[in-house]
């Protein structure tokens, strides 16, 4: 490995001890099933405590930066803690104690260092699961810090280097979306990647949900004040703007949007572009719509040649301009994180993934009719949660967090069979119907719709869902011992969908289990089951009260907006209204599906499927 090579360092699972880092290198280390590494060179040692961070682990150090496993006592959680350290032009003190080795390097170190801080700021209020997450910054002992979820997955270099031939279409489209979508949210505050590549973008263990990382803001800025272009650049992903600052040639959104577009060209192709700084002389570039022809769309490969042209007045602009011409519809506006502090101590925890509480329900007047309010929830103890290991996995971002399941307040059994009154109720004319009187437990029928009963809400989704789409889902255990099962569950589908899961609970809380911000949009496809946990870092635990709970499962063909129920995001979930809360919501809709099925968000253009199945999965809590 050259002193000035900038690739993920990869170490092995065993005894035997890893490669010496390269010296530019400050990357998030891949590790393989996570095994002690021994502290060496600028490492702070095992045992160290940073505030309420505790160290645990060195799990890689860099020419940039040093990332270390770390326990954070406040909260009760795995992280990944990252130090700046530019190792060129520091070295430890003693102690914890970072220091400048030249007075001549000290300018380059201190904007290096505010750079560092920047990112972490930056990335802090960011809103997006493919977007790497910062819970807190600081800058303490001569450096600076920064702390992340601790979650393992593979680059998509690794992956595509493992695929039996080249991915189809449907596979890069549906790394694409979220992708463009996670750029869109930082091009938005003038923030650009300006690295994108294979290495840099991981997929998620158990979801494969793709996550962007390693900004590396230090290693521009170093790489940029010390002219050391082959520290910040990767020939085939950097476009021209990258190499020089040519007049009338600034960095942009084009900027990405070429590295992306190179990341889809490795894919389909193999290998990565010819370096933009020599097409500029000798165009070898070959475009994906000859070489690729009849395997992909015309329209999609039509679409990556442009954001690969070599001049950026003659690129793809912005990253709307590309999920345009890709045909991807407008992404749902991601809401800002909490502000994070610049102290380890002070700084509240992050509500988005240091676990969740139902919020308090609204205590409308008493109702004799079924659909009376639920209770208020009450707040929710936490319970450990534990990250499933894979090997080759990569230390990224995640959530080492708690969750609970709190179950439904009224016992049910297995949804009856759709009758004909359920199947009329499911038409777009139909509003929400009353309880049926033979449907069990028998409900005394209100005399209008004035609320909404997740349970009744829950057979309704199921009796409307499309005929013969076919889903299935079941618990491991539909028995769990509050304090300590974990619910777990499969699901199968006969036709590929988005995966959406509710949980209505004795709480009277509803609650979006999945998609949430930590796991991102989730797909199914055939012949392959889903199963939850997925090692993303959520694990629901049974709690108090006792008593049943319902899960509904719905396998959309086209992701699904329940914008209409106006639900309220708290921490990584969302949350909807019931009882007589919804009653204005219900009250201004006008037909379709059940509310809770949500609308498939169609394409700009061509045909809209509206077809989902769903299911329903009844637990019971016990002491």
């Amino acid at each position: 490995m050259s002193a000035d090579d900038d690739r993920t360092v990869i170490r092995p699972t065993g005894p035997p001890a890893p490669p010496s880092p390269s010296p530019t290198d400050d990357r998030t280390q891949q590790v393989g099933r996570p095994a002690p590494v021994p502290d060496h060179g600028n490492g702070l040692p095992v045992g160290m405590r940073l505030g309420e961070f505790e160290i645990t682990r060195l799990v890689g150090e860099g020419g940039f930066g040093i990332v270390y496993e770390a326990h954070d006592h406040s909260l009760q959680r795995r992280v990944a803690l990252k130090e700046y350290m530019p190792s060129a032009l520091a070295s430890r003190a003693g102690g914890s104690q970072v220091q400048v080795k030249s007075e001549r390097h000290r300018e380059t170190f201190e904007v290096g260092r505010k750079s560092f801080v920047n990112e972490a700021r930056l990335l802090a209020q960011f809103d997006h699961p493919s977007l790497v997450k910062v819970y807190r910054f600081w800058e303490a002992n001569g450096t600076a810090y920064m702390v992340m979820p601790f979650i393992e997955g593979v680059t998509l270099k690794d992956a595509l280097r493992e695929m039996d031939g080249r991915p189809d279409e449907a596979w890069l489209r549906a790394l694409l979306e979220p992708l463009t979508e996670a750029l869109m949210v930082i091009h938005a505050e003038q923030c650009y990647h300006r690295d994108i590549a294979p290495d840099n973008i991981i997929l998620l263990a158990g979801t494969g949900r793709p996550l962007l990382v390693d900004f590396g803001a230090a290693r521009h800025v170093i790489g940029d004040m010390t002219q050391a272009l082959t520290v910040i650049l990767k020939p085939g992903y950097a476009p021209l703007e990258q190499y020089a600052e040519i007049p009338g040639m600034k960095q942009g959104p084009w900027t990405d949007v070429y590295a992306l577009a190179a990341v889809v060209y490795h894919a389909i192709t193999g290998r990565t572009p010819p370096p933009s700084i020599g097409r500029l002389v000798n165009d070898t570039f070959e475009p994906l719509s000859r070489v690729a022809a009849g395997r992909y769309g015309e329209a999609f490969l039509a679409a990556i040649d442009r954001a690969l042209a070599v001049r950026p007045e003659n690129r793809t602009q912005s990253v709307e301009q590309l999920r345009a011409e890709l045909g991807f519809g407008a992404p749902a506006p991601a809401g800002p994180r909490a502000a994070t502090a610049t102290a380890p101590v002070a700084a509240p925890p992050s509500a988005a993934l240091a676990g969740w509480a139902t919020p308090p329900a609204a205590a409308p007047a008493p109702s004799s009719t079924a659909t009376a309010p639920s209770p208020a929830p009450s707040r929710a103890s936490r319970s450990p949660l534990v990250l499933a290991g894979a090997a080759g996995a990569v230390l990224v971002a995640g959530a080492s967090t708690w969750f609970l399941l709190a179950p439904s307040p009224t016992p049910a059994p297995a949804p009856p069979a759709p009758s004909a009154e359920a199947a009329s109720a499911a038409t777009p004319t139909s509003p929400p119907p009353p309880a049926v009187a033979a449907a069990p437990p028998p409900l005394p029928p209100p005399a209008a719709p004035v609320g909404l009963d997740p349970s009744l809400e829950f057979e309704r989704v199921v009796a409307g869902q499309t005929p013969g789409f076919g889903v299935r889902a079941s618990a491991r255990s539909n028995v769990l011992r509050i304090g300590r099962d974990d619910l777990a569950f499969t699901v199968d589908s006969d036709r590929q969908g988005y995966l959406y899961v509710f949980a209505f609970g004795a709480d009277g809380a509803l609650v979006q289990l999945l998609p949430n911000t930590v796991s991102g949009s989730v797909r199914v496809r055939p012949g392959r089951t889903f199963r939850f946990p997925t090692g993303d870092g959520v694990v629901l635990t049974a709690s108090d009260p006792p008593g049943p709970g319902q899960l509904l499962v719905i396998v959309s063909a086209l992701q699904r907006d329940h914008g209409a129920l106006d639900p309220k995001r708290e921490g990584a979930f969302r949350f909807f209204p019931t009882g007589a809360a919804a009653a204005p919501l219900l009250a201004s809709l006008s037909g379709g599906p059940p509310p809770l099925a949500g609308r498939a968000i169609c394409p700009a253009s061509g045909p809209c499927d509206e077809s989902y199945g769903a299911a329903v999965i009844l637990t019971e809590a016990v002491r």
